[in-house]
């Protein structure tokens, strides 16, 4: 009878776990984490009873958790996915508003601008259209400002939140190290805590979603897990602690490294850490957020410097030459805060050809003999070349110029349009300085007998050189004889240019006159056509009674529509729109990819659910299952009980 008790008490007690474990199941059904629990049940080996085997009862080998670790590693993978895509898509979104609001967007500041222009061309003697143009200059400048401290607020922003996330990453890693030692503690060849494995899983999750995380299997069921391309995060019991740092080469940006116990930092590429809200929030920093910064200045940089150009060549209401309208824009230039303590070398750059400027960043290095530029968007690399520089060397609209005396490996990072929309502002004060009128100007006396004609006249920068400046009129005479012109400038040579043909007199020498050839001296420009008749003069001088004249006013207003960014194929309106189409396509792309992450994620729970996940119909099945074989165990207990009564009433 004892037999019949012990199986019965067996089978008793394996149903008694067999109802814990379903109702522990039941109760952590919405516990996020949670992987439910099976009793698995095996017999207790049998004895020989002379005629054959007879079983001894049963017992719970192992309370085993359903876990499948390729769902699990691929739904990780998917939420780290759509968490950098969630991070990515609501900072973009920001900007994406910024550039596209028709009423505070540049595209509205530039069009009054312009429009301001062309209203003091019209009237140049105006002193309302002209401080009409001033006014509206102020709030160009003021919309670029006000674009860029947003931007710098994002930036701000995103800086934060780098900051907070690295933090996040920090304690999750030292959480999962810690109880890994726990879990290790605990783990026999038997068993292991479920509790504790799921506790941990779900920390994994939830580090995934900060940061993509690869995990691999260790000793006595500990986990490692790594970031990026195998850096190491936790290796079982050991959490490795990431900080952040401003960078080298600019404090407005925070970097990710390592940080030591002794206070030591190194820094990781941003390229290695991808996936999660930091892997997002760095792409679009990397990414959108410098591209509309630089393209933003990239505008900004080119209108300052192509209206100087030619505000420059004019002539203000004094009859002085133009000044800079716009400050002239520098250029951002980082020195690395790691270069050698005794070098004294430093690197300047100012941006003077719109045309020629990019939208790109530059390093700039010494290796111990030359410096290289590198232009980050494609690597190109252009040597500073002689060093020692006598004068400063312009690469792709940038004039660098270094001095003191370097080491080898000095670094120094330019950013020629990061800074240009902060920095856009109004030089002229005065409206007299606006140079509207051109400095020059031609004639052809009512006393000349042919029909020859003389253009207005342009200057161009050589006009600007010391001594070439016009104080007094040249008389030019046409001779007939040798179908020639005398009288320009002494001491200039005479540039004629026929059909792209240039042929230069020597100065003094007579000019052989080609009807509509293109004629230069000392930066001043102008075309005589038609037939002058002997002796015939013309003059060209200095403009005196430029008051209502508007000839580089035009010249002015017609930048608007003229290719003078990217080597002379966009205006500045186009590369506006530019801008804002590529921030545009990048929110939408990233709201679809968003979309398709979200189903990616439910997809992958639902497969991981199916296998992990507490269905509640079938633990409910699984409770009347055990609650009967409880039932029918105490029943085999009870008859063995009344066998056993009955045994000892035999005897009496």
């Amino acid at each position: 009878m004892s037999s019949l008790l012990s199986i019965g008490k067996s089978g008793l007690l394996a149903a008694q776990v067999g109802l814990s474990t379903t109702g522990n199941n039941i109760t952590n059904a919405n516990t996020a984490g949670y992987n439910r629990q099976v009793a698995i049940q095996g017999d207790t080996g049998t004895q020989y009873q002379g005629f054959g085997y007879v079983g001894s009862g049963t017992e719970i080998q192992a309370v085993r958790r359903y876990y499948d670790n390729f769902l699990a590693t691929s739904l990780r993978g998917a939420e780290a996915n759509q968490a950098s895509l969630d991070a990515y898509n609501s900072q973009i979104s920001q900007i994406d508003n910024l550039l596209a609001d028709p009423t505070a967007g540049l595209s509205p500041a530039l069009q009054d601008f312009f429009n301001g222009v062309q209203d003091a061309t019209a009237n140049p003697a105006s002193s309302a259209a002209r401080q009409s143009l001033l006014s509206n200059a102020e709030s160009l400048a003021s919309r670029f400002q006000g674009m860029s401290a947003r931007l710098s607020e994002i930036a701000t922003g995103v800086n934060s939140q780098i900051t907070s996330n690295v933090g996040q990453i920090n304690a999750y890693a030292k959480q999962i190290a810690d109880i890994n030692l726990t879990i290790a503690g605990l783990t026999t060849d038997q068993a292991a805590p479920n509790d504790l494995l799921d506790k941990r899983d779900q920390m994994l999750t939830e580090l995934n979603k900060l940061v993509k995380v690869t995990v691999l299997p260790g000793d006595n069921n500990m986990l490692n897990v790594s970031i990026g391309t195998g850096q190491p995060l936790v290796v079982a019991n050991k959490a490795f602690q990431l900080g952040t740092s401003t960078s080298p080469t600019d404090v407005s940006r925070v970097t990710i490294g390592y940080q030591a116990d002794n206070g030591a930092f190194t820094a990781l590429p941003d390229s290695v850490i991808t996936g999660g809200q930091l892997g997002g929030l760095l792409e679009f920093r990397d990414g959108a957020m410098d591209r509309a910064q630089n393209s933003l200045g990239q505008v900004a940089a080119g209108l300052a410097t192509a209206f100087n150009a030619q505000h420059v060549l004019g002539e203000d209401e004094n009859g002085d030459l133009g000044t800079n309208f716009f400050n002239p824009i520098q250029a951002y230039v980082g020195t690395n805060s790691r270069n050698s303590p005794a070098s004294t070398a430093a690197v300047s750059a100012t941006v003077t050809d719109a045309s020629a400027l990019t939208a790109s960043d530059y390093s700039v290095d010494y290796d111990g003999t030359n410096f290289n530029v590198t232009r980050k968007s494609d690597g190109k690399v252009t040597q500073i070349n002689p060093f020692p520089q006598t004068t400063p060397q312009v690469i792709d609209g940038v004039a660098y110029s270094i001095s003191g005396t370097p080491a080898q490996n000095d670094n120094f990072v330019v950013r020629p349009t990061y800074n240009a929309a902060k920095d856009f502002s109004v030089a002229i004060k005065d409206r007299d300085k606006i140079a509207l009128a051109a400095p020059i100007a031609t004639a052809a006396p009512t006393a000349n007998v042919g029909n020859g004609k003389i253009s207005a006249g342009t200057v161009d920068t050589n006009y600007l050189t010391p001594g070439n400046q016009l104080t007094t009129p040249a008389t030019l005479t046409y001779d007939k004889a040798s179908n020639s012109f005398s009288g320009f400038p002494a001491g200039q040579d005479v540039t004629v240019t026929v059909n792209g043909t240039s042929t230069v007199y020597p100065a003094g020498t007579p000019v052989t006159y080609t009807d509509g050839a293109n004629i230069s001296f000392g930066g001043v420009n102008f075309t005589i056509s038609g037939a002058p008749a002997d002796q015939d003069t013309f003059t060209v001088g200095p403009n005196t009674s430029g008051v209502g004249d508007s000839r580089n006013g035009a010249l002015l207003a017609g930048l608007q529509t003229k290719n003078v960014l990217d080597n002379g194929k966009a205006t500045f309106q186009t590369t506006y729109a530019q801008m804002v189409n590529y921030v545009g396509t990048k929110a939408r792309e990233s709201q679809i990819s968003s979309t398709a992450a979200d189903a990616a994620v439910k997809q992958a729970t639902e497969a991981q659910q199916s296998v992990s996940g507490v269905n509640l119909d079938e633990e409910a099945a699984n409770l009347l299952r055990y609650q009967q074989a409880y039932q029918a165990c105490g029943k085999v207990m009870q008859v063995a009980s009344q066998l056993f009564d009955t045994l000892l009433n035999i005897g009496n």
